[in-house]
């Protein structure tokens, strides 16, 4: 078992008075047999007129929250989790003897349930994620299905450089692919449209990591991709540092769509003068003291 603390804090400073519409969270991990949440704190200025938890379409703890009809010059978000991680050995598993080797067939069952997870998000870019692909596999090549998805991860961490990018919403593949670059969720994204496109259901993931192996994942949500194997169920694989999500992997959000999963999310409104916002972001995650 891990026992980690997760520290979130983000703020946004209004160049003006402002009037906040409602904003939803996706801050709280998703607790299961691998994820216990041991303790919990949500701090939000100023304070809300209602806060609601509810589970999404995807079952993700959504918190929404509404505010009075008075000004605001600063919105802050504070969220402190500790959590004990079960998953200490991310290899160990066996996929089903079916779905050993690549290529191979999902059962009707399987296609009916997993379908919107096959369906790609950028479908114009598929042409470019298959040419890629093409550099480590071929129509008409059995190989291992994990080998095949192994070698994918490793490649985008090993062979793209990666960088920061503090505004929202992700890169299209095609220009992940042509920039040979991108952040985390950039990163996550190119691996499921991969998959897709291989004809592997797969989900991206938003949250956070703390693992000496990926520094990008310091200081920052992070994200990664989850791929569906018969006889194991969701794997996650962390293509910004090509290794298999672990104990050091708490996911608070899951979805077809990178662009839906943003960690705090909303809007505001202004009466005369048009208000810019200013973000900070800062994040932590380590082993409680």
């Amino acid at each position: 078992m891990t026992p980690l603390l997760i520290k979130h804090l983000t703020r946004y400073r209004y160049s003006g008075p402002v009037f906040l519409g409602q904003h939803r969270l996706l801050l709280r991990p998703r607790g299961g047999h691998d994820i216990r949440i041991a303790s919990s704190l949500l701090e939000i200025t100023p304070t809300p007129e209602k806060l609601t938890w509810t589970r999404d379409v995807y079952g993700n703890s959504l918190a929404s929250v509404e505010f009075s009809r008075s000004p605001a010059t600063e919105l802050v978000v504070r969220s402190e989790i500790a959590v004990e991680h079960y998953d200490d050995q991310p290899l160990d598993f066996v996929v089903d003897d079916r779905a050993t080797h690549f290529p191979f067939l999902l059962l009707s069952a399987e296609r009916t349930e997993l379908w919107p997870y096959l369906i790609p998000c950028y479908p114009d870019d598929q042409p470019e994620v298959g040419r890629w692909i093409e550099s480590y596999w071929r129509p008409g090549k059995q190989i291992q299905t994990y080998v095949l998805l192994d070698i994918l991860n490793t490649a985008i961490a090993r062979d793209f450089a990666y960088f920061a990018r503090d505004f929202a919403g992700v890169q299209r593949p095609a220009k992940t692919l042509a920039d040979r670059a991108g952040s985390c969720r950039d990163f996550a994204t190119l691996m499921m449209e991969a998959c897709r496109y291989l004809g592997l259901p797969a989900r991206f993931v938003s949250g956070y990591a703390s693992t000496e192996k990926i520094p990008a994942a310091w200081a920052a949500t992070h994200a990664w991709t989850e791929v569906f194997l018969p006889g194991v169920g969701w794997k996650g694989f962390d293509s910004t540092g090509g290794i298999l999500a672990g104990s050091d992997h708490i996911a608070t959000a899951v979805g077809r769509d990178p662009e839906s999963l943003p960690p705090v999310a909303g809007s505001y409104t202004w009466e005369e003068h048009p208000v810019n916002a200013e973000l900070e972001v800062i994040v932590s995650v380590g082993r409680p003291d």
